[in-house]
């Protein structure tokens, strides 16, 4: 098994205030890690800890030699500005690439090829064209989430996802990841959904009080019921 990122004695917070930690963590390839915990608790806070948008308080963030912490997807909670973006389907999945491109203005015929792919996969191929302020919800979620694979190597990290849907709409979407992940895709997926985390997470990690703790499903569920 291997530990894709590891944290040891991580705290994240804001400008050298603390949400949550310190706290050590593992991240192995192949997991569908589920975080858990009220608003506020440092959930995403943690995530962009990982993604290197925000700097941790204390501790380290370590990633496996063979995986390069540039190319990790990240779908993150739209805004409304975000949801009346004005490019076309095709425009905002190609974006994904723009970690890649270095020195060069234009993306590359592989990178057409793979992001054409990615819309196939996530049943968006056929809206290519279409303008994306004009999609559904469902539909802008699989566009992002069609992106969010043009960056990813072997992780993508997932806001809320589904948040928002409708429920078919929420199902495709969750089918949708669980397909990725059995293709060999690392998920870490903050939901308030139990439905879902009972459902797909083979691991749960649960932010509460400013700490932070691995727990089990029946856990979770005893969690769940007292509230």
């Amino acid at each position: 098994m291997t530990h894709l990122i590891t944290c040891k004695n991580l705290s994240v917070g804001h400008e050298r205030n603390k949400v949550a930690g310190p706290f050590s963590l593992e991240i192995n390839s192949g997991d569908y890690l589920c975080v858990i915990g009220e608003n506020g608790s440092g959930k995403s806070t943690f995530m962009k800890t990982i993604l290197g948008l925000i700097t941790p308080i204390e501790g380290s963030i370590e990633h496996d030699d063979s995986f390069n912490a540039k190319e990790i997807g990240y779908l993150a909670q739209q805004t409304q500005v975000q949801k009346d973006f004005p490019s076309s389907v095709e425009e905002v999945v190609l974006s994904g690439f723009v970690g890649h491109l270095g020195h060069r203005w234009f993306y590359n015929k592989k990178e057409k090829e793979l992001a054409k792919e990615y819309m196939a996969k996530t049943g968006v191929d056929k809206l290519a064209k279409h303008c994306y302020r004009d999609l559904s919800g469902g539909q802008q979620q699989r566009t992002l989430l069609a992106r969010a694979l043009c960056a990813a190597d072997k992780m993508i990290l997932l806001d809320e996802p589904a948040a928002g849907l409708d429920p078919e709409a929420m199902q495709y979407m969750y089918d949708l990841i669980a397909k990725l992940n059995k293709e060999g895709m690392t998920i870490v997926m903050i939901t308030h959904d139990v439905p879902a985390v009972v459902q797909y997470a083979n691991r749960i990690v649960r932010f509460v009080d400013g700490t932070v703790k691995e727990v089990s499903t029946d856990e979770y569920r005893k969690v769940v019921e007292k509230c």
